[in-house]
């Protein structure tokens, strides 16, 4: 049996395809009405396939519970925030977790964690608390890093056909988790050391995170001399060997935002580009809010009120709002302004901030100037209802001649 610990966007979609392949799996989950509302048959978030799923899970056997089992395979999946000032990540989710299941778990277990971590964690953090109780590491317990590579709207068709990577301390306990994963995974499987497992993950969203400051960079460039950018990143991405990412409003989620301040904070002296493009990204949003400022005084617009933001998620076609642009965006205007601005998303449907529409024709109706910040499918199929709006169109994807970009 596998115990899955953390039930989030990653846990989740793990334990169900691991489920729904044959092994048997037991989520496990602190949150209480988190794990009520799986047993009573619903899904927690908005994923597409997400709920086909599920009912194949459940169909195989899977189990819910806020316990932790007594077995001797766990993957553990919680959250790893990371601090704004220090840019270090916190494990203490993780920490706790280990310790939890130290409590219950069988001799030789082999606890294998899948939460995102700065490189050196699991030495620094889960190591430690191992040891504290008199455990020893490749005997009593095996520690494994198997970092996910999904990203939310595509997560399902990523877990079956992405590439991953294991790192063990062990090659035959890398191998084992190897072929646990191989029960679903169509992708090709790379084992290797638990430092290395670390450094790739982070690396590969630091990558990510930099090829779109330098994106962000280039807009402002492009339009500082009235050069379209994005013909300008068309062009160049011809080029074999050049793949240049979009520019938008900022950057969110939960890995291109974060990973890369975990190189930061470990590595101050060392990591100055990283530096330069995450604090590139990071000032998108106020970046956005003053071209919305310079837009009104051009078209002689005077009512703030009247400018309606598009999209609350972090990207198109979730209901994920971690680290969203918009709200970076409605934080940094509550600063210098105390009327916000309006907002619309179609897939956020509870009250999250002020001023916050929940249609999209009384949107449309009580604004003049509408700020695309996330690309819904909605809003591309319906682009013909912006017709005498002011548009800034952080995303590219509203068309005509008349449309204002970042």
């Amino acid at each position: 049996m596998v115990n899955v610990i953390g039930l989030g966007y990653i846990g989740l979609p793990t334990a169900l395809m691991l489920a729904s392949h044959g092994i048997d799996v037991v989520g496990t989950d602190y949150n209480r009405n988190l794990v009520k509302t799986l047993q009573s048959g619903h899904t927690t978030f908005k994923e597409d396939g997400l709920d086909e799923l599920f009912h194949r899970a459940i169909n195989a056997g899977i189990r819910f519970s806020d316990e932790y089992q007594e077995t001797d395979i766990y993957i553990v999946s919680v959250p790893t925030p990371y601090d704004r000032f220090s840019k270090k990540v916190d494990a203490k989710y993780v920490v706790s977790a280990v310790e939890a299941v130290l409590k219950v778990c069988l001799a030789g277990a082999i606890i294998v964690i899948e939460s995102t971590v700065s490189p050196g964690t699991i030495d620094k953090s889960v190591r430690p608390v191992i040891e504290a109780v008199g455990y020893k590491i490749g005997t009593d317990i095996n520690l494994v890093h198997a970092p996910e590579r999904i990203i939310p709207g595509n997560m399902v068709y990523e877990l079956l056909h992405n590439n991953r990577t294991i790192g063990a301390d062990d090659r035959a306990v890398g191998e084992k988790i190897k072929k646990l994963y191989a029960a679903f995974c169509e992708g090709e499987i790379v084992v290797t050391d638990i430092r290395t497992a670390e450094m790739t993950k982070v690396v590969e969203n630091t990558y990510r995170a930099v090829n779109i400051a330098f994106a962000n960079e280039l807009a402002k460039i492009c339009r500082y001399d009235k050069m379209d950018v994005y013909e300008i990143i068309r062009i160049c991405n011809m080029h074999p060997r050049v793949n240049i990412l979009q520019p938008g409003p900022g950057v969110g989620g939960h890995c291109i935002s974060v990973d890369p301040w975990f190189l930061v904070g470990d590595y101050p002296h060392l990591a100055n580009v990283i530096n330069e493009a995450m604090e590139t990204n990071d000032a998108m949003p106020a970046f956005v809010l003053h071209r919305i400022y310079d837009i009104m005084k051009e078209k002689g617009m005077k009512d703030l009120s009247r400018v309606g933001l598009y999209g609350l998620t972090y990207k198109e076609n979730v209901d994920d709002m971690r680290e969203s642009p918009t709200l970076q965006l409605l934080e940094s205007q509550e600063k210098h302004l105390g009327y916000p601005l309006k907002v619309y998303d179609p897939l956020i449907i509870e009250d999250v901030v002020e001023h916050q529409y929940h249609n999209l024709d009384e949107f449309l109706e009580d604004i003049d100037f509408v700020v695309i910040m996330v690309a819904h499918d909605e809003i591309k199929k319906e682009q013909k209802r912006l017709e005498n709006k002011i548009i800034l169109d952080c995303r590219n994807v509203i068309e005509g001649a008349e449309v204002i970009h970042l």
